[in-house]
Formats: structure tokens, C-alpha cells, sequence
């Protein structure tokens, strides 16, 4: 999935504007750039024209939402960043910044239509080297930033 339609998703989920998305990567140390944020959300760039959004800024932005939802803690220093991201780190560092156990990620996919089981989930929470890991694809992604959104925003 492209990374400016992961950002796009995660502004709509928690349903804020551009200055508030620049304020969560600040969080990270990361020093976004005006133009940097507007592209992003700029919709008068044919999508065959438009750049993808770097994996630095987008696994930034995912470090920078954990530490919007939950807080920076004193105790653990924060992690390297790694790049290229995949599907499978969106939905983690979602799952964290959030606050979702396997219940809420299947409730979520459910929601949507999307039918997957337990086991499935876990797969594709494992690490990259484990016997059952699970790759997401871009369908199982979209699904599930559908239903998180449809969840945050419905209270």
C-alpha cells in the first residue's frame, strides 16, 4: 500500500488536520517540511503524477502516533527507525498505538466484511524469521484502517 494513503488513513482515523499531523512527527524529533505535510494531502495531483511518501517519514509519523496515543515514556529510548515499511509494521505499531489485543483486530476486520481467524492474526503480528509469519497484503491493510476509523470515529 502507498505510504501517503497509510498517512491519508491515519489523519482521517484520528480526524485531524494537517498542523496536528506535523506536531505528531515533531514528537519523533523528525522536522517535517510545510511542503513535505501539503503534498501529502494535496488532491490536485493526479495520481498518476504524485510521488509516494518516503518510508522514513511514514515509519516516523507510525513512532510519533504511539507517543500521541499513549505518551512518551522515560524508560524505554526510542527505536531505531526502520525502513522500508511494510504492511505488517503499519498494522503493529497501529496495534500499539491504539491499544488492540487479537479480539479487537478480528472485531475490526469483521466489521468490515473481511474474514480472517485468530491464528491468521497472530500470523501476521509474528516476526519476519518465525515459522508462522504471516505477510499482510494491501487488502487485509485497507480492511483494517477502514474498520479501525469506522471505530474511532464512530464514539
Amino acid at each position: 500500500m502507498r505510504n501517503d494513503d497509510i498517512i491519508q488513513s491515519i489523519r482521517y482515523i484520528l480526524d485531524v488536520g494537517e498542523g496536528e499531523i506535523a506536531n505528531i512527527l515533531k514528537l519523533t524529533n523528525y522536522k517535517p517540511k510545510r511542503k513535505e505535510i501539503e503534498y501529502i494531502f494535496d488532491d490536485t495531483i493526479p495520481e498518476d503524477r504524485k510521488v509516494d511518501t518516503t518510508h522514513e517519514l511514514t515509519a516516523y509519523l507510525l513512532d510519533g502516533l504511539i507517543y500521541y496515543k499513549r505518551g512518551k515514556s522515560d524508560k524505554h529510548p526510542p527505536r531505531p527507525i526502520r525502513t522500508p515499511i511494510t504492511n505488517n509494521m503499519v498494522m503493529k505499531k497501529l496495534r500499539v498505538a491504539f491499544k488492540l489485543r487479537d479480539d479487537d483486530i478480528l472485531n475490526i476486520l469483521s466489521s468490515t466484511g473481511f474474514d480472517i481467524s485468530k491464528s491468521e492474526v497472530n500470523a501476521l503480528f509474528q516476526k519476519e524469521n518465525h515459522s508462522n509469519y504471516m505477510e499482510a497484503g494491501d487488502q487485509v491493510l485497507r480492511y483494517f484502517l477502514k474498520g479501525l476509523a469506522e471505530r474511532e470515529r464512530e464514539g
